[in-house]
């Protein structure tokens, strides 16, 4: 799966994929433990092999909103602060429990150092962090609660019924009980 995942970049030979996937240390995540809190440095990149993820913050009135999901397939840090070696200003946490394979920030600098492939993928990454962002953004600015849940719907559709809730409908800016009259017309 994580081969196939940086073939997909073609930024690697095929052993060069094998030698640097040997620095990649495999991690159990269970069901509400966190891969970084808020106030904690990120120091570690994350693909995401089982298992989905949010990404929240807490409001100045203390409310937990989600604003991010990750999924298998798809590789995960807190991004600010991994590049800034600031304190995390989100919290990463599973939904469900997770297999990870970590890549320490150590181990990533040293890569990029040594070879500029590392560099180019590192900047296609940030491009669609940056692409995911703006479409985020766009998603609330423009579309519906019930066209952003039918968009999830039709990019995740195996994994959406796994996310509770009230996550589901921080994420969507509604209620839950919204969110319910949502489902109720949108047909899996």
């Amino acid at each position: 799966m994580i081969e196939n995942f940086f073939r997909s970049f073609e930024l690697f030979p095929e052993q060069e994929i094998k030698d640097f996937l040997q620095l990649f240390e495999a991690r159990k995540v269970f069901k509400n433990d966190f891969f970084v809190q808020e106030g904690e440095n990120c120091t570690e990149i994350a693909f995401i092999v089982s298992g989905i993820f949010r990404s929240y913050y807490l409001s100045d009135e203390g409310k937990d909103i989600t604003y991010c999901f990750r999924f298998p397939n798809q590789m995960m840090a807190a991004y600010s602060s991994f590049i800034s070696d600031c304190p995390s200003r989100e919290n990463m946490q599973a939904i469900t429990d997770a297999d990870l394979l970590i890549l320490k920030k150590d181990a990533a600098d040293k890569l990029v150092k040594d070879d500029l492939n590392w560099t180019r993928f590192l900047k296609k990454i940030a491009e669609q962090e940056y692409l995911e962002l703006e479409k985020r953004f766009f998603q609330l600015q423009r579309d519906t609660a019930a066209k952003r849940y039918e968009i999830l719907l039709g990019t995740q559709p195996d994994y959406v019924q796994t996310i509770p809730l009230q996550y589901l409908a921080s994420y969507l800016g509604i209620t839950q009980r919204h969110l319910s009259r949502i489902r109720k017309d949108v047909s899996l």
